[in-house]
């Protein structure tokens, strides 16, 4: 099976952009990680739901490590390239995008 394009490349402006975008987004070695705190256990697990739907309709799948009992760690890489490709900074933007105030008035999760 060939391996999907964004999954062999890194566009490093892209990545830039995403670093220097205040998002709270770090490279660390070859991986793209960002901690959210949320206000409990509950809203956490919400949350880490959300980013594995995200995950799952991009193909491309995080580390999620729930800290704290609040506190959601995401690590991006891509495996079978070595390191940070375009799929990972695809995702981190969707993560993002679902850590946003939900309808029910919930805060949205702070990046720490």
């Amino acid at each position: 099976m060939a391996v999907p394009d964004l999954e062999t490349r890194l566009d490093e402006a892209a990545l830039s952009e995403l670093l220097d975008s205040g998002a709270g987004w770090r490279r660390d070695g070859a991986a793209l990680t960002k901690a959210f705190t949320l206000k409990g256990f509950k809203g956490a697990m919400a949350f880490a739901n959300r980013v594995a739907e995200a995950a799952n309709a991009a193909n491309h799948h995080p580390d999620i490590h729930i800290e704290g009992y609040k506190t959601v760690r995401i690590v991006l890489t891509t495996h079978s390239a070595g390191g940070i490709t375009d799929a990972d900074i695809a995702l981190a933007r969707a993560i993002d995008a679902v850590a946003v105030p939900t309808s029910a008035g919930m805060p949205p999760p702070s990046a720490s």
